[in-house]
């Protein structure tokens, strides 16, 4: 799917440089084509919302490639309608259920062709609801090309991921099915809406409609205030659910508390007005004719405002209900996972451990280790299925004479690679030299910096970078590798004092490994 990215000229732009304007100008510099960032970010949000809807009117082109008459099926249609039953059944714990929505999706598709099979209306509304979550697609995502302009106002290609429908895991081991913003926002006609403004400007225009009388657009603005609704549990869910993960991941300290403030604020405040609009709605429900067909179509649809809003209030008190458990969440969390204890696992010495003792022993010995080694090291490997032609054609393909001595190998064209290294052969001799200190003679950085810096101004350097990586010495891979001496360096609260390094003052020294353990060993092992 992509979008276009495309940007139409403005009216009134001179031409670009190099080009002869009505005054004969030539070489004026062409204007951006947007009037500052503002207005370019506008334009690369409309863009977004355009690309938002791609994946409807994709279905449209789409539905060609069905094997079948399908010529006459919306299907932008019964997609937008799978995002809205979607977006209604799904919960605040669990989403909503894949055959509950097929159910509800099958009579909006057999109404468009009732004289075609029930088969084909199943397979109609599992396709349609099927490529809304883009099962083709590796991440299951859509993805989109816009153009935007940098600050230097070059003309750049941007990416727009997004999903409309996703799967997500239930809490009794199911996947559900759940809309993510970008949904919504097809649903009410925008895109990256504050959500608590949203739902404030929804519900006063619902409740100035109701009392006009306007109960068919007022059904409509129900509606959009659900889906607002609907779209804050979510982002209070997905905050929750990376506490759960990572406590460290959320913003606790003020995004999140903020967050809770600001929702029992609205809450309250639509706590209010939905207790008004139920009042307006009844008093206009009640105040209707039933004896004429104006009347009974204002009680019908005040009826279904009254459903609406009702949901609303629900999904509210669910809402605020989390919205109070969140803050003993978070606590909980935290100290489950600051006092969890760490998983164990230890590592693989290849050297100490495999090699070594390989090395030592006769080939007929040493094929056990190294075959069940290797046997679980390279992973799986997925056996080729032997088709028939391709079995009758390997069998009827006369055999391919080959020479004596086999192919002529290509020489190998070889390039030296490049010395980037810092320090020299010499230069790493002298500081190997300079730290081969007796066993019973230890000495302090400082010392070995400033003798390094006597020989050469680099040595120093090398020195430290040397002592710094023997304070954590690899006893037990010097051990393994038959080494009798080993570098080790100690920190003992002196500051170093040198015009060039700072940190702690090492006390440097050399220990001797146990020869006569590592003698005993390889004789074992051998």
């Amino acid at each position: 799917m992509t979008a276009i990215a495309d940007q139409p000229t403005e009216p009134g732009l001179r031409p670009s440089a190099g080009a002869s304007g009505p005054a004969g100008a030539v070489g004026v510099p062409a204007p951006r084509p947007a009037p500052g960032p503002a207005a370019d970010e506008g334009l690369a949000r409309r863009l977004k919302a355009l690309a938002c809807t791609a994946p409807l009117h994709d279905l449209d082109n789409r539905k060609v490639n069905l094997a079948g008459e399908y010529g006459g099926y919306a299907m932008a249609e019964v997609g937008l309608a799978a995002i809205d039953l979607v977006t209604l059944h799904m919960d605040f714990d669990t989403g909503a259920d894949r055959d509950i929505v097929l159910a509800r999706l099958l009579p909006r598709v057999a109404a468009q062709a009732p004289t075609r099979p029930a088969a084909e209306h199943e397979r109609v509304a599992r396709w349609v609801l099927e490529s809304m979550i883009n099962v083709g697609s590796v991440d299951r995502g859509f993805r989109a090309v816009y153009g935007t302009f940098g600050a230097d106002g070059e003309y750049v290609r941007r990416d727009y991921d997004f999903k409309l429908i996703e799967e997500v895991p239930g809490p009794d081991g199911g996947v559900y099915l759940r809309t993510t913003d970008e949904a919504v926002n097809v649903l009410v006609g925008a895109l990256d809406t504050d959500v608590t403004s949203a739902q404030i400007a929804a519900e006063v225009k619902l409740e100035v409609l109701i009392r006009r009388g306007r109960l068919a657009d007022a059904q409509l603005a129900a509606e959009q205030a659900r889906y607002r609704t609907v779209q804050y549990a979510e982002t209070l869910r997905r905050a929750l659910e990376a506490t759960r993960r990572n406590v460290r991941a959320v913003d606790w300290m003020r995004t999140i508390p903020d967050l809770i403030d600001e929702a029992l604020d609205h809450i309250a405040d639509r706590y209010r007005h939905e207790n008004a609009i139920l009042t307006n709605i009844r008093k206009a429900r009640d105040e209707a004719e039933p004896h004429t067909p104006e009347g009974a179509e204002h009680k019908r649809r005040a009826a279904e405002l009254l459903d609406i809003v009702k949901d609303c209030i629900r999904r509210h008190t669910k809402l605020q209900t989390r919205l109070l458990e969140a803050g003993p969440l978070f606590r909980a969390e935290q100290d489950r996972q600051a006092f969890a204890t760490p998983g164990a696992r230890s590592g693989i010495d290849l050297y100490g451990q495999l090699l070594a003792p390989v090395l030592r022993l006769p080939v007929e010995q040493a094929v056990r280790p190294t075959g069940a080694f290797f046997a679980r090291g390279a992973g799986l490997r997925t056996p080729v299925s032997v088709r028939v032609a391709d079995l009758v054609d390997l069998l009827l393909t006369p055999p391919v004479e080959r020479e004596h001595l086999g192919a002529e190998l290509p020489d190998p064209d070889l390039v030296a690679t490049p010395d980037d290294s810092r320090f020299s052969e010499a230069q790493l001799e002298a500081a190997l030299l300079l730290l081969d200190l007796p066993a019973d003679a230890p000495r302090r950085l400082s010392g070995l910096l400033a003798e390094a810096r006597t020989q050469d101004p680099d040595l120093p350097y090398l020195v430290a970078l040397l002592a710094v990586h023997a304070a954590s010495p690899p006893v037990g891979t010097a051990y393994r590798q038959g080494e009798e001496r080993l570098l080790f360096a100690v920190d003992d609260g002196t500051p170093l004092r040198d015009p060039e390094f700072g940190g702690a003052d090492l006390i440097v020294g050399s220990a001797l490994l146990d020869a006569a353990g590592m003698a005993a060993e390889r004789k074992d092992a051998g």
